[in-house]
């Protein structure tokens, strides 16, 4: 019941924030609907997540209608996610079945055609991160799929490995939606992010991979907060709850910008990543893109 009403408490802000819409009609029916509704979760008692003394604290359901109800930040030291399973691959699967239902974002269940869960290796070494799925990736229900996703599979290759030995996933697992007949995607708010980024956070918990790559600004944002400009951060290790961390530029970036010094950039922070891996780098890999 409570779910339910937090659906609808979302779904009114998005049509008062995004599309302008101020009133909405109900019928007879709807309104005596709302009403109970509303009156059974009054001010309900919520269980906050166990400390580690182990002893429950309460706190309020806000009213309906409040900016807390419909746009608070998830507090950052919320729980995280249970994990079911005995193999990396069934928890992954389970984490996957959670997410495919999840409807704490209904502006963006409402436009959605699927939740992009992530795909690859659950045994991978390496973890490549973005930031939201893209139009094609909405449809085909995988990350990385479109021009973008076709770049970083050659990327992948000229390392030498492919998509079925690393793992992709993404820090909002939803398209971030877009007014009716708006073409191109959307950067996903903080909110957004910080909905979204706690099946992540499980992800990388049950893959462990040994290296991280974020791809682009907002990768690194929803990891580790607004720590600076990609410009600044590329090409330098960082790190994610005790994981190597390597942000670089999005391959969008490098469609928009087709120059050998800027895919230089690039590669040479993949070169960084293959020896943090111990891979085997040749003398022709060594030199890519140094050629005008």
């Amino acid at each position: 019941m409570t779910e339910s009403l937090e659906a609808l408490r979302g779904y009114v802000h998005f049509l008062h924030e995004r599309e302008g819409v101020r009133q909405v009609r109900l019928s007879h029916s709807a309104r005596e609907g709302l009403t109970r509704l509303t009156a059974k979760t009054q001010a309900p008692k919520v269980a906050a997540a166990v400390p580690s003394g182990g002893q429950l604290s309460e706190r309020k359901a806000p009213p309906l209608g409040t900016a807390a109800a419909t746009s608070e930040r998830p507090p950052t030291n919320e729980s995280p996610l249970e994990i079911s399973g005995s193999t990396k691959a069934e928890k992954l699967r389970h984490l996957a079945e959670r997410a495919s239902v999840c409807v704490k974002c209904p502006h963006l269940v409402a436009r959605r055609h699927t939740v992009v869960f992530g795909v690859g290796n659950p045994e991978a070494k390496l973890m490549f991160v973005g930031e939201a799925p893209g139009e094609e990736e909405d449809l085909q229900g995988e990350p990385f799929v479109g021009r973008a996703g076709q770049l970083l599979t050659k990327m992948i290759a000229a390392m030498g490995l492919a998509r079925e030995q690393i793992y992709i996933a993404n820090i909002v697992k939803c398209r971030p939606d877009m007014p009716a007949g708006a073409p191109g995607n959307r950067k996903p708010t903080k909110v957004e992010m910080d909905t979204c980024v706690p099946y992540l956070r499980a992800q990388i918990e049950v893959i462990q991979p040994a290296v991280m790559v974020a791809l682009g600004a907002t990768a690194v944002e929803g990891l580790l907060g607004p720590v600076g400009t990609i410009g600044s951060l590329r090409g330098k290790f960082l790190e994610f709850r005790g994981t190597p961390l390597m942000p670089t530029y999005h391959p969008s970036y490098l469609l928009r910008n087709q120059s050998n010094a800027e895919k230089r950039k690039v590669w040479e922070d993949l070169l960084k990543v293959m020896e943090r891996l111990e891979m085997p780098i040749s003398e022709k890999q060594r030199n890519f893109f140094l050629k005008a």
